[in-house]
């Protein structure tokens, strides 16, 4: 066994697809560990007032902000800012989204682990009265 450099410029950067985001979203693969590991992680990116969909993750997830300033929400409770240099854990099974603010892009790290090949669960998008609570 040997280790993997995943080079630069190697992966293409990805659209947001818009069953899971609303507005401009860049994702940037940067790896999925091979079994028997199931981590994996992204950058995405967001132009101001873009955001995912509510969703879960069936092992939780990680996010690292890099850039910019984002909103995060879980069900039921309210919206926070995130910064960079801010962590922010989901826990399995909690239903959130997260995204840009209205005026700033956003830039986090995504961490999340595979359950029998699945990392989330998509659902309803936020709505635009839902965003700006």
């Amino acid at each position: 066994m040997d280790l993997d450099i995943k080079r630069n410029g190697s992966r293409p950067s990805q659209k947001g697809s818009q069953d899971w985001f609303t507005g401009a979203v860049r994702v940037d693969a940067l790896f999925q560990a091979p079994d028997p590991a199931r981590v994996g992680a992204g950058q995405v990116t967001f132009e101001p007032g873009a955001r995912t969909a509510w969703h879960t993750h069936p092992l939780g997830q990680t996010l690292i902000v890099t850039a910019g300033l984002g909103w995060v929400q879980r069900e039921g409770g309210t919206v926070e800012e995130i910064r960079p240099g801010d962590v922010v854990w989901f826990p399995p099974g909690l239903k959130h989204w997260h995204g840009a603010s209205p005026t700033t892009a956003m830039t986090h790290i995504a961490i999340q682990e595979s359950l029998d090949g699945k990392n989330v669960d998509w659902m309803e998008k936020v709505n635009d009265e839902q965003y700006r609570m």
